[in-house]
């Protein structure tokens, strides 16, 4: 867990960005991986929808094995 005592001020630019960066890494990596898990488990898109607060087709459109594009931190 992160702590809001650790995350970089705003008044630090260049940190506060560094540390931006790293956390839309570390969310894309996470979810992409949970997905896998839940598919693994049988959950359906409609399931996997619901709970990251999106419909099954977006989530299928974004987050699908076959429709993925490199995480951020690959590119």
């Amino acid at each position: 867990m992160i702590d809001a005592k650790d995350v970089p001020s705003p008044e630090q630019p260049e940190d506060a960005f560094a540390a931006v960066v790293a956390l839309r890494g570390l969310a894309a990596a996470l979810e992409r991986a949970a997905v896998d898990h839940a598919l693994a488990q049988g959950w359906t898109w409609n399931h996997i929808g619901q709970a990251l607060g999106m419909s099954a087709q977006a989530a299928h459109k974004r987050l699908s094995p076959s429709r993925r594009t490199p995480p951020p931190q690959d590119r």
